[in-house]
């Protein structure tokens, strides 16, 4: 099953500034050849559900070894079955409805 993922990862316990465990995780993204779209406040995922939660477990294990010790993380995820449709699609219905 397809699924897209809002993914925030907030390592805790590092300090303030985290872009280190972010790109990280960006790369194991990358390296699992998921599509990604990284943003200010997290990355947006899109791919097969096995694999996305593969990936996101994957990057908590990585963060941990970085030394977080502890980890809180947001997703907000959502399928479809009626129709495919990418990330683009979605920002693409808007901003149609925008230029409107």
């Amino acid at each position: 099953m397809k699924v897209m993922v809002d993914l925030c990862v907030v390592p805790l316990g590092v300090g303030v500034s985290v872009s280190e465990y972010v790109a990280a995780c960006e790369k194991i993204l990358k390296a699992a050849g998921l599509k990604t779209q990284l943003h200010a406040y997290g990355t947006n995922i899109e791919g097969e559900w096995d694999a996305v939660f593969s990936a996101i477990r994957q990057c908590h294990e990585t963060v941990h070894a970085m030394g977080a010790p502890r980890i809180t993380t947001t997703i907000k995820l959502g399928t479809r079955t009626d129709k495919a449709q990418s990330m683009e699609d979605k920002v693409r219905s808007v901003e149609q409805k925008l230029s409107s």
